[in-house]
């Protein structure tokens, strides 16, 4: 059966040709290719517009990107033994890495599967899709997970924003055992319950990991806050590690039950509060207390989620950086965290130093994170580099 050409305007096959993987619409010769007469989610083959073969993509006509490379070789389809390799090739990159099987097994574009993610907790793998293109493929992912590795579930959970822009509605169901209401998980030495059936995205949030992993050594004894917490990834591992007192804060009360069960389950109940308020509300109240403490941890949703939200989402930042530098105690450690990816890392570190001139404070970065391994970045696509954190000491200014 032969595959649809989608073609190029002229000068439009740099960018694929420096190893990006998308192609926007508005770079497609539509004379030579009938955009809108394209199948959602099949199979194409990108030409420059000389006419010569770029590669293999899926498209979907009624997306800005229209279509998402995931071969070079033009005559390859993006069938289960394609899948299987490449899952197996991501998946190879984090088992030397991580101890027990809990981690992002494919990080999309990182992994060269553009629109899909897979995070794996044990025996449970959950896949998101955020295109048309993978949804089409949903059955063969799950037989290549289950011919792989043979779990015990494996779970479709996609309900991201960026299946709206691709036309797609939320999908949430069990190809292969059952839909588990939560996950166990370990990540750092320590044990998590996590909510996958009603949590947010897959359940957890593996990609600050790294950066969770650097405050291991500035907690001991610490008094610790940990705002925007959801489960308690990082206050649990800090009370795990020998924190004196941590205080969760986050919005949801059912991610506060998830804090306690967590504390439970590494014996660390009688040193967590956990505080189900809104953030700001939250670290007000604590300022008003006269509360101080010697870690607070800042991880917040996307403030900028689109490019048009940057002014408001700009602000946002800068509100809760210096509601927490309030809360810091003098010579006390900020980690201020950002998963916006319109937000720069360099503008984050702008964020932190005008938040400590605007309340008098002596700033001193002392460390930098970004996503962890099983985050990998695609040297040609800037959008997989999104997640970065700032480690700061605050000071009274001389």
């Amino acid at each position: 059966m032969s595959v649809p050409v989608l073609r190029l305007k002229r000068g439009e096959e740099r960018r694929i040709r420096s190893g990006h993987l998308w192609v926007y619409s508005n770079e497609v010769d539509i004379v030579a290719t009938p955009l809108k007469a394209l199948t959602p989610g099949g199979e194409v083959v990108v030409e420059d517009s000389r006419g010569k073969p770029l590669g293999r993509a899926y498209a979907n006509p009624h997306s800005l990107i229209c279509a998402r490379l995931f071969s070079r070789d033009p005559n390859q389809s993006l069938d289960r033994t394609f899948l299987e390799k490449q899952i197996a090739q991501a998946v190879s990159l984090r088992e030397p890495l991580f101890e027990g099987g809990c981690y992002r097994a494919v990080f999309g574009d990182g992994d060269g599967l553009s629109g899909l993610v897979i995070d794996r907790f044990n025996d449970t793998f959950v896949i998101q899709s955020g295109t048309a293109g993978m949804d089409a493929v949903l059955e063969d992912i799950a037989q290549a997970l289950d011919r792989l590795y043979q779990p015990k579930n494996i779970v479709v959970k996609s309900e991201s924003a960026v299946r709206e822009q691709e036309g797609l509605s939320s999908m949430v169901q069990a190809l292969k055992g059952e839909l588990p209401a939560e996950v166990l998980l370990s990540e750092n030495g320590v044990s998590y319950y996590a909510p996958l059936e009603e949590g947010q995205k897959t359940g957890w949030f593996y990609d600050h990991r790294a950066a969770r992993r650097r405050i291991l050594p500035l907690v001991a004894g610490a008094r610790v806050l940990d705002v925007f917490s959801y489960c308690g990834a990082w206050g649990v591992l800090a009370a795990a590690q020998g924190a004196s007192s941590v205080t969760c804060v986050d919005s949801s009360a059912r991610a506060m039950e998830f804090v306690q069960r967590n504390a439970e389950l590494n014996g660390v109940s009688d040193r967590i509060v956990a505080l189900a308020m809104e953030a700001n509300a939250a670290m007000k109240e604590l300022i008003l207390q006269g509360q101080r403490f010697d870690v607070v941890v800042i991880d917040p949703p996307a403030f900028i989620k689109r490019k048009k939200d940057f002014k408001n989402g700009l602000a946002g930042y800068h509100a809760i950086n210096e509601l927490a530098m309030r809360l810091v105690e003098p010579g006390g450690v900020l980690v201020s965290a950002s998963c916006s990816m319109h937000l720069s890392r360099d503008q984050l570190m702008d964020v932190v130093r005008s938040s400590g001139r605007h309340i008098d404070r002596f700033v001193q970065v002392f460390a930098t994170e970004g996503q962890a391994e099983d985050h990998p970045i695609h040297p040609a696509i800037p959008e997989t580099e999104y997640l970065k954190s700032i480690f700061a000491r605050v000071l009274m200014n001389p």
